[in-house]
């Protein structure tokens, strides 16, 4: 079996990792309740070592109200019993060590649940211990809010409070209130909850939103966002949050400081990381080189702009060039599906039968790119995005913006693992908190695993090629020009040198090897090796050459 351990004991081991998101909710349920949890997580860890990943990402366990699904946390130091218990996140801390998996855990500290002991303190008075531990404000004159600030889950980014007569701050729900880090007394309570799970043994931290822990203490409103009408034009995406240009509302310079006070706690501990999830439209690869440079703040980060519905040459060349432009001394996290975002197959595929190449091809571009790399669970499957309808939703944001947009929930069904089973493996219980689509069931690990051609063995392969080559992992990267629609380039450290070249169209394309490049020796990727005549390579649609330089 496969393993994470290549790399056990190095301090740098996630530096060009690959790291797997379990969405526990979706992934296992052993109590029947339709729900997956930590003993389930527990019993699947063999499969996902089996991949040959580095390390788990766990969404959300943490004890809360569930009204975003955990991440409006009540609890920072438990688990919500709806997942199980302290000491079951403890027996599956030590099988991951068994297997030779790191664990990464979600951290969501910008907000709390509204039930959290801290906010109902903070909203009693305006003298408590913990009145300024959140956001509040003063009306306005007229009784609006204090400024033009949106919530990304729509209306206005502000609450109003009877008890203490004053508006709170809410990027998400209205019962997921902004905590206050000016406060420095909010850093260290913060820092505190971190500690914990660094004393309980896990490897690193998923920063949930982590430019969006400081506000613009004045409070001074976002300019509109101004559009280039001769190239996107206005792309509000049903949402008017993106109208605006929020300068003020996230992504503010004192958030240096505070990663700097969470970097200095990490490197008390062995081998410890974090990514951070930057939202931050036209400035996020800014923001990125700025949180992860100088070796003081975060180790890496990840943004949104592998995650759209473009994959092409020219949009992966220009996002990874224009990374490696401006994050200089900074490392970054590639994917292309996450809990978040509608599964990649479904917003890459033009067709049903496109669905297996493009999920084969999609993992071999993924894991030859220069950064560490995520996979969301079901992805090594080929799971399409699922079509629910608005009764079977559970996602606020979809719920709110319905029809125009459809949520979340889609790419968050439960994992499939028996393919002649109701619910899929998922859950011996009646029903699953989300439906289980039919057409994921032929798709199951059971009707993949043992398989030679199957997606699933195509990226435990792809992994495989991916750990055996050092260049991989951490080596530079350069873009070669094309003749054709086609993404070419060289990876190389020491004195390793791989040339990829990649046809993401749906037509065959030739590439004509440079003069400097003539001599190079065919190295097939997995599944794909195609003819090279007077050097000249013939692909197909969804092809991929690999040579040796």
């Amino acid at each position: 079996m496969a393993t994470g351990t290549v790399r056990k004991g190095d301090p740098n081991w996630w530096r060009g990792a690959v790291i797997y998101q379990v969405y526990p909710r979706s992934f296992q349920d052993t109590s029947g309740d339709g729900i997956g949890d930590l003993q389930g997580i527990t019993a699947r860890l063999p499969h996902i070592a089996s991949l040959g990943v580095d390390a788990i990402w766990l969404s959300p366990f943490f004890t809360s109200p569930m009204a975003d699904m955990g991440y409006d946390v009540s609890d920072y130091c438990n688990v919500d019993p709806m997942f199980g218990t302290l000491a079951d996140f403890d027996a599956m801390m030590a099988e991951c060590e068994r297997l030779g998996l790191k664990v990464i855990i979600d951290q969501v500290i910008s907000h709390t649940s509204d039930q959290h002991p801290w906010f109902v303190e903070s909203r009693a008075s305006r003298t408590n211990p913990r009145a300024d531990w959140y956001i509040w404000a003063d009306p306005k004159p007229d009784g609006t809010a204090p400024n033009n600030w949106l919530s990304i889950f729509g209306g206005p980014a502000w609450e109003w409070d009877g008890v203490r007569k004053q508006y709170y701050m809410h990027n998400f729900l209205s019962s997921q209130p902004d905590l206050n880090f000016h406060n420095p007394d909010v850093q260290d309570a913060v820092l505190a909850t971190v500690k914990f799970w660094l004393d309980r043994g896990v490897h690193g931290f998923r920063l949930d939103t982590v430019n969006y822990y400081f506000h613009d203490k004045q409070l001074r409103n976002n300019p509109p966002m101004v559009y280039d009408p001769d190239s996107t034009g206005l792309e509000t995406d049903t949402n008017p949050y993106s109208m605006q240009h929020h300068l003020y509302d996230k992504s503010q310079p004192e958030n240096i400081d505070f990663l700097k006070r969470l970097r200095a706690l990490l490197d008390r501990y062995d081998c410890r990381t974090t990514v951070g999830e930057v939202g931050d439209a036209d400035r996020s690869l800014t923001t990125l080189a700025i949180y992860t440079s100088g070796n003081d703040k975060l180790h890496m980060c990840y943004t949104f702009d592998l995650l759209s519905p473009r994959f092409t040459a020219d949009h992966i060349r220009g996002v990874v060039s224009k990374c490696q432009e401006i994050v200089t001394n900074g490392w970054v996290c590639w994917a292309f599906s996450n809990h978040d975002v509608v599964r990649h197959v479904s917003r890459f595929m033009q067709a049903p039968e496109e669905r297996e190449p493009i999920a084969k091809i999609a993992i071999s571009v993924l894991s030859t790119l220069r950064g560490s790399i995520c996979l969301y669970q079901g992805e090594e499957l080929g799971l399409p995005e699922a079509e629910l309808s608005f009764e079977d939703l559970r996602d606020p944001y979809g719920i709110r913006f319905w029809p125009a947009f459809k949520g979340r929930d889609g790419c968050r069904t439960p994992m499939v693992w028996e393919a002649d089973q109701p619910l899929g493996g998922f859950s011996a219980g009646p029903k699953a908190w989300l439906p289980v689509p039919p057409e994921h069931l032929p798709l199951a690990v059971s009707a993949q695993d043992g398989i030679e051609t199957s997606i699933l063995a195509h990226y435990r392969e792809t992994l495989a090629f991916r750990r055996a080559h050092g260049a991989l992992l951490d080596g530079d990267m350069t873009f070669l020009d094309t003749q054709a629609d086609l993404l070419a380039f060289v990876r190389e450290k020491g004195g390793e040198r791989l040339l990829f070249v990649f046809n993401l169209t749906r037509e065959a394309q030739d590439y004509l090897l440079p003069v400097s490049l003539a001599d190079c020796y065919p190295l097939p990727m997995p599944g794909y090796n195609p003819p090279v005549e007077d050097k000249v390579v013939r692909l197909a649609p969804f092809d991929v050459f690999c040579a040796r330089l």
